[in-house]
């Protein structure tokens, strides 16, 4: 079975083919440090072949909801370390997902309670967690390009200090209607400068922030995540089949560690980027079963998969796929909230088996 098969991704050598993929877990302390809990939760998780973490701002106009980590302050990179040290002591490989969230915010959810920033200044649908109950999103803010120019940097500055938090990497988040997405659609996009209007335009400003991070740490340390033709955060999609070709064409070249697609209905645009792609390519296809998955690997789709929920209820996820032990069940109900609860205390083989000897 090809799951069990290492492979090397970029400067990471994994010892099988099952990954974490990245969920915001609102876990951090309030000023984007991570917390205990964090440490913990990453650590029993280490005997994945890779961890994604979850979604991290490069900056205070990055941070979307509450309670999410940074990595652009001192405090961030000392408490970053400390989960970085508990996974690599557990034999683990870990990279930091660098996401900056765009128009999908809310003032009172960032440090600075500033209009969130966009590529335009057009208002997204649904409404934002906060302090003080769902409020709708405003609109927000078009950057100048300038301010893109400043964004950029700050992608590169938080890379460094991923680096100096002992992260063996970094995945930028280019996905899930969030900053890099909203510049690619055209829906989120109307600009009539170098970065809207045509395909190449939209894509810029993705192609600037993964070559600046490559540049600055490294390709082979370096993944991109997309989500082609993915709706979330009020997202539309009509040309994905230039968008995503052109944008593989623009960064291929740069050597990078890894793509992670998290793939839709669209195998036809699957397969297509399989071919266009010359490194590791990692999928995800949330909802799916395993072996759905793990077909993938055995095809030669995917070098690497993903999973989140599934990795979340199960610490020991390897270990109980080789043994055919069963799973524990998700529960949606804790994942936002707060505590240990669905975080740190689902079960894993050895700790139901020290408990009962």
């Amino acid at each position: 079975m090809t799951l069990w098969t290492p492979f090397t991704v970029g400067a990471m050598k994994l010892p099988h083919r099952l990954a974490m993929a990245p969920m915001t877990r609102d876990r951090s302390l309030t000023d984007g440090a991570p917390s205990e809990l964090n440490v913990e939760h990453y650590r029993q998780r280490a005997s994945m072949a890779l961890i994604i973490t979850e979604g991290t701002q490069p900056s205070d106009d990055g941070q979307g909801y509450l309670l999410t980590p940074g990595i652009c302050t001192d405090a961030h990179i000392a408490g970053w370390r400390k989960v970085t040290d508990a996974v690599h002591a557990e034999g683990g490989r870990i990279v930091v997902q660098l996401m900056h969230t765009g128009r999908i915010s809310h003032p009172d959810n960032t440090p600075h309670h500033r209009t969130p920033v966009a590529p335009s200044a057009i208002q997204p649908k649904g409404v934002m967690f906060t302090t003080g109950g769902p409020q709708e999103m405003p609109v927000p803010r078009a950057l100048t390009a300038d301010e893109i120019t400043g964004v950029v940097d700050e992608f590169r500055h938080a890379a460094a200090a991923a680096v100096a938090a002992g992260f063996d990497g970094v995945e930028i988040h280019g996905a899930n209607g969030y900053l890099l997405h909203q510049f690619i659609s055209a829906n989120a996009n109307n600009r009539t400068d170098q970065y809207g209007s045509s395909v190449t335009n939209r894509i810029r400003f993705t192609a600037e922030v993964t070559s600046a991070v490559a540049s600055e740490i490294g390709a082979d340390r370096t993944g991109l995540r997309i989500s082609p033709g993915n709706p979330y955060n009020d997202i539309t999609e009509h040309d994905t089949h230039d968008v995503y070709p052109t944008l593989l064409d623009t960064v291929d070249p740069l050597g990078l560690a890894y793509l992670h697609v998290i793939q839709g209905p669209d195998e036809e645009l699957l397969q297509r980027m399989r071919q266009q792609w010359s490194t590791a390519l990692i999928v995800n296809r949330a909802g799916t079963p395993l072996d759905t998955r793990f077909a993938d690997l055995d095809s030669g789709l995917a070098d690497v998969v993903t999973v989140g929920a599934t990795a979340l209820a199960n610490p020991d996820l390897p270990h109980r796929i080789r043994t055919g032990a069963p799973l524990n069940e998700p529960d949606p109900a804790t994942f936002y909230g707060g505590d240990h609860r669905g975080y740190t205390d689902y079960p894993a083989l050895t700790t139901t088996n020290t408990a009962a000897s």
